[in-house]
Parts: C-alpha cells; sequence; structure tokens
C-alpha cells in the first residue's frame, strides 16, 4: 500500500527579533508533511538550514519532485537514498517515523530502541544582545532555567561584557556560548580567559565552516561543539581531533534515522553528543528529543521564543523539557 503526501508552508511568528552573528530572525518559515497511510498519518516539521539556502519554499519544492517515489511506499532507510540531508528529509523522515510508531502500537522511543524517556536539562538560547539585555533574559525571563546558552557575535570586548553579564546574573546554571561561526584565532584569543574565569562549559562553532583545521593544535581550556562544521553522518568522521562535542540538528543531517546514526557513532568516536534545533514548534521539537535521550546536552528551546506553539506542546519544567506521548507518536 503506497503513501498520500499532504504539505503546507507556514511562517512562525517569534516574540521579538533573534540576533546571532551575522543574522536578526523576526520569524521562522517552516515546512510541515504529512504521510497518510489509510487513516493513518504521520506528521513532520522543519525549518531547514538557512545558512545554506535550505528554505523552506525550495523544500516543498524538492519534495514536489520526489513526490511519486514516496507515495510509492518507502522506508525511511530508502528515504535516505531518494532525498539528501537537509529540511526535505528531515519533515519526511519524522512523519514516517510517527506514521511507523501508530501504525505499531510502539511509541518512537521504543521503535528507536532506547529505553523509556525521562525529561532533559535543556539550555535556554539568550540572543546576541546587549549585555543588558542578556542580564534581563537570565535573571528574569529564563529565570527558571537551569542551562543558559549566550549567543555571541564576534564582537570580542562586546561578547566578554554578555558572557560576564550572564555570569552575574546567574552564578548558578550551566553556560554554554555559541560564535555561530563568527570568530577568528586571533579575535577569540582574548575571550578564552574569560570563558574559564565564567566558568563556561561549552564553546560551541568559533569558526566558519570549511575553516575546521584551524581547530587543529588549539589548546583550549574548555570543551568546543561542531555545529555548522557536521551537517551530517559523512561529515561526522573529520571532528575527532577538532572537536569534543557534535550538535545534532535533524533539520540538518535530514531526520531522525541520521541523527540516531550520528549519536552512535559520535559515541564510537570518542565525541560526545549534543542535540539542538532551528527552531520549530513542537512537531519539530518531538522527534529531536527522542535523540536527546542519547545526548550529554540538550538544546530543544525551539517553541519558547514562539508568539504561539502548538497544542498539546512539550512542556518545560523546572529547567528541563518534557514530551508528552500525545504530542507526536503512537496513541
Amino acid at each position: 500500500m503506497g503513501y498520500v503526501l499532504a504539505r503546507s508552508l507556514k511562517d512562525l511568528q517569534l516574540k521579538e527579533p533573534f540576533r546571532i552573528s551575522g543574522h536578526v530572525f523576526e520569524s521562522v518559515p517552516v515546512l510541515e508533511v504529512r504521510v497518510w497511510e489509510g487513516e493513518l498519518s504521520g506528521g513532520g516539521e522543519a525549518a531547514g538550514v538557512y545558512y545554506l539556502d535550505d528554505l523552506p519554499p525550495g523544500m516543498a519544492s524538492a519534495l514536489d519532485r520526489a513526490s511519486g517515489r514516496i507515495e510509492s511506499g518507502v522506508t525511511r532507510e530508502e528515504l535516505r537514498a531518494i532525498l539528501p540531508p537537509g529540511g526535505t528529509r528531515n519533515a519526511v523522515d519524522c512523519a514516517l517515523w510517527e506514521l511507523e510508531s501508530k501504525k505499531s502500537g510502539l511509541p518512537p522511543w521504543q521503535l528507536a530502541g532506547i529505553e523509556a524517556p525521562v525529561p532533559r536539562l535543556t539550555t535556554f538560547t539568550i540572543g546576541a544582545e546587549s549585555p543588558s539585555h542578556v542580564t534581563e533574559k537570565a535573571a528574569k525571563t529564563y529565570a527558571g532555567a537551569r542551562a543558559l546558552k549566550l549567543k555571541l557575535s564576534g564582537e570580542t570586548d562586546l561578547d566578554i561584557e554578555r558572557v560576564r553579564a550572564a555570569r552575574g546574573a546567574r552564578p548558578d546554571v550551566w553556560i554554554g556560548v555559541d560564535a555561530n561561526q563568527g570568530f577568528t584565532p586571533d579575535t577569540l584569543e582574548p575571550l578564552v580567559p574569560v570563558l574559564v574565569e565564567c566558568e563556561v562549559s561549552l564553546l560551541e562553532q568559533p569558526f566558519k565552516r570549511g575553516r575546521e583545521a584551524d581547530m587543529e593544535g588549539l589548546k583550549l581550556p574548555l570543551p568546543t561543539a561542531a555545529d555548522e562544521s557536521c551537517l551530517d553522518l559523512e561529515e561526522l568522521e573529520r571532528l575527532p581531533g577538532r572537536f569534543d562535542v557534535v550538535n545534532i540538528k535533524l533539520d540538518k543531517c535530514g531526520g531522525l534515522t541520521e541523527g540516531l546514526m550520528m549519536a552512535r557513532r559520535a559515541r564510537e568516536l570518542g565525541l560526545k553528543v549534543m542535540v539542538g534545533n532551528m527552531v520549530g514548534t513542537s512537531l519539530a521539537m518531538a522527534p529531536a528529543f527522542v535523540l536527546g535521550q542519547l545526548c550529554d546536552v540538550v538544546d530543544l528551546d525551539g517553541p519558547v521564543v514562539l508568539k504561539e506553539d502548538r497544542s498539546p506542546g512539550v512542556r518545560y519544567e523546572d529547567g528541563a523539557i518534557w514530551c508528552p506521548p500525545e504530542v507526536w507518536g503512537a496513541r
């Protein structure tokens, strides 16, 4: 029996502009996919990878071109040969996971070979704003957080102030910083002692994608994570000796199927594992939450910055994320 595909494009409105190195987001367009088999269906949502021009309108066109092959009744494994890594495959892959879950009556985590899920501590992200804004967010907006991630811009003096503002406001929390490719080895150097002074636990993606060799020989006193520098399972192989952690995002790698493969391979390579998101509703967080059960660091706060999430949705309590079974999967 084949499938019937349905797709829609949506524009998710943010509560306020969100700034990172080189970009300001006021909304996040996404592609939502639903795969039907008879009366059962599964859903997936993807934002794509903006810095690769993998954007929802193009993702929708790619899906239309592949729809005939997908509707013939492909498996998740066969999908990896039909669509490349990226947002289109992510949306379809996650929809197939939910459909499989409903057909089997088994929750997605059980299909993935994972023990019963538990709430996971998640980071809450503060954009690359003024130090006073960072203080406000850390102390008030995210007063219940137990882990914060700061977006840095590559403006060293300002970034130093941001880091000190966050630590001053919240001496009690885990802090990581994300440079989004904003630094060079020279501009990073004066920031490092401040990261140590402020007990920052993770430095994510300091240099541009394609400059991974610049990480070699850097004797940094804190762990580093690859985000833009690692898109999929193939690129994972080049990280050892350069990074300590890989940030797996389903939009980058093309879905939960490859995300799980990456997490397990990363362990074999001696890397720690992080799960992140490109912002999205709870439909995008739910499959990432399954992957998060295998991860050392979880960054799944996407719905927090939206004006409106879907219902039912994931829950945030005591600094942790929990995905109730009614959000996605067998029910």
